[in-house]
């Protein structure tokens, strides 16, 4: 009975010194500040491949810091540049959405707006870079660069806006030519059926009656004539020449946006 005792005894002993032991390895593992620290370091070596242009390991050393410290505003901003510089532009825009919300200061927040509204632009979404731009000024007034990309946004917004109105317009005069054709088509059915009604009467009719309807056939074939076409040569010139004139709108907007559209750099700790 000692000995069973005596084993149970230690037993005992054993198990709570264990658990005791186990506490303290998981209190050390889940301690904030740690998770902290470490967070901070990959941040670090995530700006450091970002500025080593290697942007896809960039990427995971930021996802890294977010996996220890979820709500850290500098590893999602950073995250939505290293997105952005993939061409990811959706996804980068979802970072820095997040970023928006978690900034601690004014001028971080403008940041990821314009980032954000940069983003926007690169997906020809000029609606959304316009309203990203301007979140951007208001939290950072003096920021020209974001001002002249704001400039940019609202002209291509406006030229798209003009475009679709033209579109629309041009579909409706389409729908009413149609209509108009459609009803040329029934009153020209019923002009034939009405010649062929009279056409043994034609017959019987002298040669004065004979020379005026020849008159009005011929009037109304002329009426059905399309009007005269432009020659081939004519269409090459015109399209060569609507062509140049689009290359050059395309290059002063092309001129445009690599000099206004820049990202703007991830901070370092």
């Amino acid at each position: 009975m000692k000995i069973k005792v005596k084993n149970s005894i230690h037993s005992s002993y054993l198990f709570l010194l264990f658990i005791g032991c186990t506490t303290v390895v998981f209190s050390q593992e889940i301690s904030p500040e740690q998770l902290q620290r470490e967070a901070r370091k990959e941040v670090r070596d995530g700006n450091k491949l970002y500025n080593e242009l290697k942007f896809d390991e960039a990427e995971a050393a930021y996802k890294r810091a977010l996996a220890k410290t979820p709500n850290y505003p500098t590893a999602s901003y950073n995250l939505g540049n290293s997105v952005y510089q993939q061409n990811r532009n959706k996804e980068a825009v979802g970072q820095f959405e997040i970023a928006a919300k978690t900034a601690k200061d004014k001028f971080s927040l403008a940041e990821s707006f314009h980032n954000m509204g940069n983003a926007t632009m690169k997906e020809k979404q000029y609606a959304q870079a316009v309203e990203a731009y301007k979140n951007a000024l208001r939290n950072n007034s003096k920021d020209d660069e974001t001002r002249y990309n704001l400039a940019l946004a609202q002209e291509l917004l406006k030229k798209e806006q003009d475009k679709n109105k033209d579109d629309k317009k041009d579909n409706k005069d389409d729908k009413n030519k149609d209509q108009k054709d459609k009803e040329g088509g029934d009153k020209d059915k019923k002009d034939d059926k009405k010649d062929n009604e009279n056409k043994g009467k034609d017959k019987k009719d002298d040669h004065g009656n004979q020379k005026k309807e020849d008159q009005k056939q011929d009037q109304k074939e002329k009426k059905q004539q399309r009007p005269s076409e432009l020659s081939p040569e004519q269409i090459a010139q015109l399209l060569e020449a609507m062509n140049n004139e689009e290359n050059k709108t395309q290059q002063k907007i092309n001129a445009k946006q690599a000099k206004g559209k820049k990202i703007k750099q991830e901070k370092d700790w």
